[in-house]
């Protein structure tokens, strides 16, 4: 076929037609047929009998078609005048008459748009798809009549209508086609297996089905056609709307369907006022922008059923609840929200905060739960929707707090890294429950949330974002007590109008004579630079709680005369002592501290919240905080706690110990869980002594994150490796340091006091040279419009939720922070969904047969999920877990993996084989540097290990030839799994 758009045309496109039709069908004869280019489709339905009678059900307009395959049906035409109507009926009638047709059969025509005139086109004769939209309006059952004429019935006992004339319209219908075509991949027809049916109901809708329902099975070999959907009403824009809102209810997941595609389709402007054509698909790419249905149940489900399957890496052999635990409920609020402090800030600005502070003669408390309450605890493990829940009783039972952490530090990773959930949406979240209370992140400096130092705008646009979610003040520090290094990040603090508290981390131990690095003197001069740098409060961070109550008050007392700032105090119980130093640095002076809520404080978090309440009640210090309503809020994270039994750092009393290693309470819980993923648990103590040898090596650093990793990365490689400080120190004892310990003394994290030891830094750095500037300077600003770019198109690589979506600032910067862990992080959520919204024990323990839970996705949007029963494990390794969704029967296939990993297990290392290189540790491939048949020399590195957040280099012991890889980036490994074979 070929158009032909004037004469000049003309010989040309008949012959290039003529010679194509004869080498595909050896006949070059042609048509000549007039060209309509503003065209529409309308059909007429026609019945005869043998009797000779013929009559017409009036027409259709089918011209809403893709490639000339229709995809709305509509009777009657909504664009016709009766006149044009009853003419067009009448020739079809007219047209079967002359030819005596029998049976039912379907005369097709195309309307001239600009003419208005009617081209025949030709005689189906057949029953058609679009039939039933004829039905509707004529209530006239088409497939039966047929039968019946075709068994010599006359057409008034066919139909069982008088005549032509009784053959009226009632109404108006719309017919859609709910295929399993994808429209955002060229209406390819998709295939898989129906994980959920729902067909629409109601007053109005028809269904004609196939053979869908769930658990069925769509072939590559299956019509496309799922369901017809006919809506009926009395007049075109209310069927319109019926058929709308019935598509809206159905629920087809397991494979692509065209409904959004037809539900953009039902309200674009030109669909609504009947000047489309047959071209109105091909010619309106709008229509194609729509999102996909999010499927979030059948994600939740998914998870729910993995995690009871296979269990949660996080929790696997680890204690679980208590089997009486009960979910928490949050106190009743007592009263709308009062006025605090974010009141002030909001109103006056950070200055005015700092002058509030420093006129108060009560203790302000900051409570620490929802940030280093937990991380010091628990690991940072708990979830969003146990604080979320928790916040509005916070706003308006203890207006009187001056600010609630929960946010920064390592919450920020792990969010995303192990809770499959987004830190910014907790910030948001929390902000919006507290509009009263200042919400307070842990900030560091250059290294951001990070481990690493970014470049300066990559921290100014996380602070810039931080300020914008939600965060009101900002505790900067620097691992190692650089306040250059803290400059670029407090400047952006202040920038933004929030309260930037610049930190003091102490170390140490100030009364003691034999440790004079950190004097009275050192502490002073640090305090006046961060004025001086403009700082609005000062913080004194004793991270693992080293300060003692007598050098508290010589402290607090220097700092209040010397510096002027308001002091805010945070410290940690590890020792036992936390709540004497806080209660010392109270009679010094001292302007805020934190606690923690009673059920999550002592041990590695932070002193008894209610305990230093009453400890300063009826003093000129009181807190004037609500006591029982402190006792209110703790019962909750009671609760809150024993969900969270897998994660408990074990520590049952207070420990001296900490005097000796100096390990800040935040890394406590982490790095115990790392030496029980290395196997080291049972030599606890010893990392402890090698943790302390480590700091003085190291010249008796700042221990803070990220510094304080370093020192545990460095301990857990000794004791692992049996190394003793002296065998790391000697020059003649080849040491392979980990990739942090390097990357710390080059310079990359900035410079401690009186610089780091000549002798460790040699040996580290094997004659490299070490900057000594700070690394900011040398890190050129990245694109942030470029990265965004990457970002969205690597976001699009196989997300279809991503398609036409922008990465906000939020995702950018979570993004800068952390590239892999975040698109870890978004590739999980495309598989498992908003699993935020699930209840914690369901979350990390999946569910028992029986079990009810609830979580809402979206306000007012409820799933109501019961697990039926777990079935068998199959041939395939597949087990269905049958669930209840919303009084629902729904199955869900996922794979044991325990199965499969019996077949697949990995060879193991040989003892004794020297071309064999073995995994010392569980983890993960972080990446590889070798490849099969490479030569390489005695200390090539190989490959690199990752292990709980811990990267360990391997390397040859000797030159060979690398003869195998068994292990690919990405794959997980367990401790003498075999990696690599040298010969």
């Amino acid at each position: 076929m070929r158009p032909i758009l004037n004469e000049d045309e003309l010989e040309a496109k008949v012959r290039e037609g003529r010679r194509e039709a004869e080498a595909a069908f050896g006949n070059g004869e042609g048509y000549l047929e007039k060209m309509i280019l503003r065209a529409r489709h309308v059909e007429v339905q026609i019945l005869g009998d043998k009797e000779g009678n013929v009559w017409h059900l009036w027409e259709r307009d089918c011209s809403v078609q893709r490639r000339n395959q229709k995809v709305v049906e509509r009777a009657p035409a909504p664009y016709l005048t009766q006149g044009q109507r009853e003419a067009v009926c009448d020739m079809a009638k007219r047209i079967c008459a002359h030819v005596n047709y029998e049976c039912a059969g379907t005369v097709e025509f195309l309307m001239d748009m600009d003419t208005q005139e009617f081209y025949f086109i030709e005689v189906n004769p057949r029953v058609q798809v679009e039939h039933t939209v004829t039905e509707e309006v004529t209530g006239i059952d088409i497939v039966q009549a047929q039968i019946l004429i075709e068994e010599g019935k006359s057409l008034p006992e066919a139909t069982g209508v008088a005549s032509q004339a009784e053959v009226k319209l009632n109404g108006h219908a719309l017919q859609c086609r709910v295929t399993t075509e994808d429209p955002l991949n060229n209406f390819i027809p998709d295939y898989g297996r129906l994980t959920a049916y729902r067909s629409a109901t109601g007053n109005g809708i028809r269904l004609d089905g196939g053979t869908a329902y769930a658990g069925g099975v769509i072939t590559r070999y299956y019509d496309s056609l799922l369901v017809k959907v006919t809506a009926l009403a009395q007049t075109p824009e209310k069927a319109i709307s019926r058929m709308d809102r019935a598509l809206r209810e159905f629920r087809i997941r397991g494979v692509a369907t065209n409904i959004e595609f037809v539900i953009n389709l039902l309200k674009h402007p030109t669909f609504l006022n009947d000047t489309y054509t047959t071209k109105f698909i091909d010619t309106t790419p709008e229509l194609f922008n729509f999102k996909r249905r999010k499927d979030r149940a059948t994600k939740i489900l998914t998870y729910i059923a993995d995690i009871t399957v296979n269990g949660h890496p996080e929790t696997a052999g680890r204690p679980k609840p208590h089997a009486e635990a009960r979910a928490p409920k949050p106190p009743a609020l007592k009263a709308e929200p009062a006025m605090g402090t974010r009141n002030l800030l909001e109103q006056k600005g950070p200055q005015a905060v700092s002058d509030w502070m420093k006129a108060q003669k009560k203790v302000l408390i900051t409570d620490t739960t929802m940030r280093d309450g937990h991380q010091s605890l628990l690991a940072t493990r708990m979830r969003s929707i146990d604080m979320i829940r928790v916040a509005p009783t916070y706003a308006a039972n203890l207006p009187q707090l001056f600010s609630v952490e929960c946010w920064g530090g390592a919450t920020f990773d792990v969010a995303y890294r192990f809770l499959q959930e987004c830190p910014w949406q907790r910030l948001r979240d929390l902000r919006a429950a507290m509009p009263n209370l200042m919400t307070q992140m842990l900030l560091r400096a250059s290294n951001g949330v990070g481990y690493t130092n970014y470049p300066d705008n990559v921290v100014q646009a996380f602070v810039k974002q931080a300020a914008d979610s939600g965060v009101d003040v900002f505790r900067v520090f620097d691992s190692l007590n650089w306040v250059e290094n803290m400059r670029v990040a407090m400047d952006a603090v202040v920038e933004a109008g929030k309260v930037c508290e610049g930190t003091i981390c102490y170390t140490g131990d100030l009364l003691d004579p034999a440790r004079p690095k950190y004097d009275l003197k050192y502490y002073v001069a640090m305090g006046l630079e961060l004025k001086a740098a403009g700082a609005h409060v000062l913080g004194l961070k004793d991270m693992a709680g080293l300060l003692k109550p007598a050098s508290a008050r010589v402290l607090v007392k220097a700092l209040k005369q010397e510096v002027g700032l308001p002091i805010h105090f945070h410290t940690h119980d590890t020792s036992g002592a936390g709540a004497a130093t806080i209660l010392a640095a109270c009679d010094a002076g001292v302007d805020a501290v934190d606690a923690a809520m009673d059920a999550f404080s002592g041990g590695t978090s932070q002193p008894c919240l209610g305990s230093i309440v009453e400890a300063l009640k009826n003093t000129e210090r009181d807190t004037g905080l609500d006591i029982q309503a402190i006792r209110e809020v703790s019962n909750y994270w009671e609760k809150v706690r024993a969900q969270y039994a897998a994660f408990e750092s074990g520590i049952p009393a207070p420990a001296s110990e900490v005097y000796l290693h100096e390990m800040p309470g935040g890394q406590f819980t982490n790095l115990k869980a790392q030496a029980r993923s290395l196997g080291l648990e049972d030599r606890w103590h010893e990392v402890a002594q090698t943790y302390a040898d480590v700091n003085q090596m190291f010249g008796d650093i700042v221990k803070v994150t990220p510094s304080s990793k370093v020192v545990g990365d460095m301990a857990l490689m000794m004791v692992a490796q049996n190394l003793t400080r002296a065998q790391v120190e000697d020059p003649g004892v080849e040491v392979a340091f980990p990739d942090s310990v390097v990357d710390m003394l080059k310079g990359n994290l900035g410079q401690p006091p009186g610089g780091w030891p000549k002798g460790i830094l040699t040996k580290v750095l094997k004659g490299d040279t070490p900057m000594t500037d700070r690394p900011g300077l040398r890190l050129p600003p990245v694109d942030l419009e470029a990265a965004r770019r990457k970002l969205a198109e690597d976001l699009r690589l196989g997300d279809d939720e991503a398609e036409g979506e922008t990465v906000d600032d939020e995702d950018l910067n979570g993004y800068l922070m952390y590239p892999k862990v975040f698109m870890d992080y978004r590739t999980r959520h495309r598989l498992y969904g908003p699993v935020r919204v699930l209840p914690t024990k369901a979350f990390f323990y999946g569910m028992d047969p029986g079990e009810e839970v609830t979580a809402e996705i979206d306000p007012g949007k409820t799933l109501e999920i019961r697990l039926q029963a777990v079935g068998e494990t199959t041939d395939e390794g597949e087990v269905k877990v049958f669930f209840e969704l919303n009084g629902q029967p729904r199955v869900i296939r996922v794979p044991n993996r325990a199965v499969k990993a019996k077949t697949a297990a990995r060879p193991k290392a040989l003892d004794g084989n020297s071309g064999h290189v073995g995994a010392p540790m569980p983890g993960s491939i972080a990446s590889l540097a070798v490849t099969v048949g490479q030569k390489v020399r005695a200390g090539d590195l190989l490959l690199t290990i990752e292990a709980m957040k811990m990267e360990t280099g391997l390397h040859a012991d000797r030159a060979a030839v690398v003869k195998a890889l068994h292990v690919q980036p990405g794959a997980q490994i367990d401790a003498k799994d075999l990696l690599v074979e040298l010969e």
